[in-house]
């Protein structure tokens, strides 16, 4: 077995990090059996480097390796892609056709992106992973092949499994062993390293001396957060290897290359979708709109209770303008018809003459009180509609014209002809 000083020579990677050593060391331990790896990391941080040694250190080496980036494909045709279809299958489909794990059989196939996949095709995938078997497009026939499958992903796979984007029991399949990539931000002492390797590279390959970096710009670069890790460093050890007349480089001339440069040292936030930060931000918005909704109807619970108390309603609305406004808005009739239905509402009848006080019974006493108020409010209800009759009378039923009379609104008196069906 070779150590992991020669893989790292063989397959040209850079660093001694204790992360990366460690994610090799494990690459190099599963490499002889069949078990499935899934490697885990954020974008740009070189996930595919492990597959390779995996299927180089294995006993499928001399046959065939595959990598399919599961997200570059369109969902409508990843499963023809990957196991093939008839002749006829679907519009297109003029001959019949192999997909990778019948070419791959005996070998390997790397899936990158595998959190992308679409859920009908992980129930294809967790079949070959459980027995091997698999069906071609528009077939009824069940094919057999022999392949050992190394996945990665960028994403966090619980989020997605909660989201019921992948299945859970195909990811328990996946990640028999799981390997994780450090990003670039947390293995500082390789980044200068990776830099200067990158900027010897396209020396050689733009015909040009190799460009230096003095010591604040070796500091600016170990500080900064490189959210597009390794793929970036190298874009830009690229760029400025072109652009740089001077082969030596300062800290003020890196600067102008690294985006965001002042915000370097910030903490990053990670697995985080901007659709989620949106959702948190209407949250907030719809938390205060919530309160202040609460606010005001505390606010017009004190109102009502005033105008109970004092029977007063034109002073308190003077005194409550702004808080009536807020709640009914500018349109004048409406405030005044809802003024109008509230003192309406808080009239009390007009009191009767006095009656000789007749001394009731213990038992009387109850029924005596509950025929009073039954006679008073039949006898308010019956005015109201009497004089609703005869004012409309008078006007040849036109509701504005008696609805003036009557010191109400057309609004108040439409409601008032629907309740007592006139």
């Amino acid at each position: 077995m070779e150590n992991i000083q020669a893989i790292k020579q063989r397959f040209e990677i850079i660093g001694n990090d204790p992360k990366l050593n460690r994610a090799i060391e494990k690459a190099i331990q599963v490499a002889p059996t069949d078990i499935s790896v899934l490697v885990t990391g954020e974008s740009g941080v070189g996930k595919e480097a492990i597959p390779k040694i995996i299927h180089s250190l294995s006993h499928r080496k001399h046959a065939k390796y595959i990598a399919v980036n599961c997200g570059a494909i369109p969902e409508g045709t990843i499963d023809s892609e990957l196991f093939g279809h008839e002749k006829g299958a679907f519009t297109g489909a003029t001959q019949t056709r192999s997909g990778y794990f019948e070419v791959a059989d005996g070998g390997t196939i790397f899936l990158d992106e595998v959190g992308e996949l679409p859920l009908t095709t992980q129930v294809r995938l967790l079949r070959v992973l459980e027995n091997g078997e698999f069906l071609k497009v528009g077939s009824s026939q069940v094919q057999k092949t022999n392949v050992r499958i190394v996945a990665a992903t960028n994403v966090n796979m619980f989020d997605a499994i909660k989201k019921e984007k992948f299945r859970e029991d195909l990811y328990y399949r996946l990640s028999t062993v799981e390997i994780n990539i450090p990003p670039l931000r947390e293995r500082q002492g390789d980044i200068h390293l990776l830099f200067r390797k990158f900027a010897s590279d396209f020396g050689q390959k733009y015909k040009m001396p190799t460009i230096r970096l003095d010591d604040d710009a070796v500091d600016l670069l170990q500080k900064y957060r490189w959210p597009g890790n390794i793929r970036q460093l190298r874009n830009i050890a690229e760029q400025v290897s072109v652009l740089e007349e001077s082969r030596s480089v300062s800290w003020s001339t890196l600067n102008g290359y690294l985006p965001n440069s002042n915000n370097s040292n910030l903490p990053a936030v990670i697995g985080q979708k901007k659709a989620e930060s949106d959702f948190s931000n209407e949250r907030e918005i719809l938390y205060k709109v919530l309160f202040d909704m609460k606010s005001d109807l505390n606010d017009l619970k004190k109102l009502t209770l005033e105008l109970m108390k004092n029977n007063d309603g034109e002073k308190v609305q003077e005194e409550n303008e702004g808080l009536i406004r807020k709640i009914y808005g500018d349109n004048g009739e409406e405030l005044e018809e809802e003024k109008r239905s509230s003192m309406e509402v808080l009239q009390l009848p007009e009191p009767r003459a006095e009656k000789p006080i007749i001394k009731p019974s213990v038992e009387d006493k109850y029924h005596f009180a509950e025929e009073i108020q039954e006679e008073e409010t039949l006898s308010l209800q019956e005015k109201e509609v009497e004089l609703i009759k005869k004012s409309l009378e008078r006007n040849r039923g036109k509701r504005k014209a008696a609805a003036a009379e009557l010191g109400i609104s057309e609004r108040t008196l439409y409601r008032k002809i629907k309740q007592y069906d006139l």
